[in-house]
């Protein structure tokens, strides 16, 4: 489904960082966090050991927690609404927008009741309306978590994904357009949220980082040296990544567009840059998703199906109940979408033996 784009820069890095002695907190983890922090526009980074935890730490730091309802989107990686979870809070799900995927701030303003914050997800690499988002946060009083995990280096109406949020995060999982292996980055413009996202990623440690002295409750979250020196030379090569992977989505557009029975991807007015994170196809309604992913299988084609709403997943249902029919644009586009094998070195011929599958399998349909 994916390749990370690994090269001398980033073995040279890690090779610095081997024939020294310092594997965890030291300089390389620094100018990661510096160097994440100022691509997004923000004061503060703070290095983590996944997206995942980087979600978790913001909401803690945020005092969220038991009963506090989150409005955020059902569409996306079952993390961003888990990270609510782990700290007693609700996901209040809100519909997502038919064309960017995207949390929809209209119904953002009816699902919000008695909430007090917003998870937004930048889905698949594309920022949310956040010029819609915003005033309705403000005017609530919600505090705001960007997961930007999936789109880095995209922006809205000119700015940055990870600027808008009073948190924002981001993840580095090898299919992402950069890598750490495994990571992520808190950023925030907060000195206060930022001490505080510092302590809770090292076990509660006050500040200064006193060995052993502990003023909150705090988790093993921190990332380190090796993982962050792949980030550092990764983030310096990032414009040129993203633009490979724009080209590679422009020649899937092109290679696509004579397919009957799909829609491609579409972006927003006031997305002025995409930061291609998968490539997802809409597959037309009446057509079993499933079924054609397993054809595209026998074909040597790995596909998935991105996303399975999470509302609908097993655990949400057993804990929340049946919410089925609750999200219909939601629903619909998660019985439909599917992400083709997508990465910033995938080859013309690579993308016709693609299409030329997915056309074959779906007039067979």
């Amino acid at each position: 489904m994916s390749a990370p784009d690994i090269g001398a820069r980033e073995r040279a890095l890690v090779a610095e960082v081997m024939a020294g002695t310092q594997l965890s907190f030291g300089p390389m983890v620094e100018r990661f966090e510096a160097g994440i922090a100022a691509y997004a526009g923000r004061r503060f980074g703070i290095a983590v050991s996944s997206g995942t935890a980087g979600l978790h730490v913001g909401v803690r730091a945020l005092g969220i927690g038991a009963g506090d309802r989150v409005v955020t989107t059902a569409f996306s990686f079952v993390a961003s609404a888990n990270c609510l979870l782990y700290e007693g809070a609700v996901p209040v799900f809100a519909d997502i927008d038919p064309i960017t995927y995207n949390i929809d701030p209209a119904s953002v303003e009816t699902a919000g009741t008695n909430a007090v914050a917003l998870v937004p997800v930048d889905v698949f690499g594309q920022p949310c309306d956040f010029t819609r988002l915003a005033p309705i946060a403000e005017r609530n009083g919600w505090r705001v978590i960007e997961d930007s995990c999936e789109a880095i280096g995209g922006t809205h109406a000119g700015r940055q994904a990870g600027s808008l949020g009073e948190l924002a995060v981001f993840a580095f999982y090898p299919n992402k357009q950069m890598t750490t292996g495994e990571g992520g980055v808190v950023v925030t413009d907060d000195p206060k949220l930022a001490e505080l996202c510092r302590s809770l990623r090292n076990q509660g440690r006050g500040e200064g980082g006193d060995w052993l002295t502990h003023v909150r409750l705090g988790y093993n979250y921190r990332l380190d040296e090796l993982s962050a020196a792949i980030g550092v030379a990764q983030l310096e090569r990032l414009d040129d990544l993203i633009a490979e992977r724009d080209d590679v989505a422009r020649r899937y557009s092109r290679s696509l567009a004579s397919v009957d029975g799909l829609t491609l991807p579409r972006l927003a007015k006031d997305t002025t840059r995409m930061s291609w994170f998968v490539y997802v196809v809409l597959l037309d309604r009446g057509v079993d998703r499933d079924a054609v992913a397993a054809k595209l299988a026998a074909k040597h084609v790995p596909t998935r199906p991105y996303f399975r709403p999470i509302h609908l997943q097993p655990y949400y249902r057993e804990r929340f109940g049946d919410l089925a029919g609750s999200l219909p644009v939601t629903e619909d586009v998660g019985r439909r979408a599917l992400a083709l094998p997508f990465h910033g070195r995938l080859s013309d011929e690579s993308i016709g033996y693609v299409t030329d599958a997915l056309r074959d399998v779906l007039r067979a349909s």
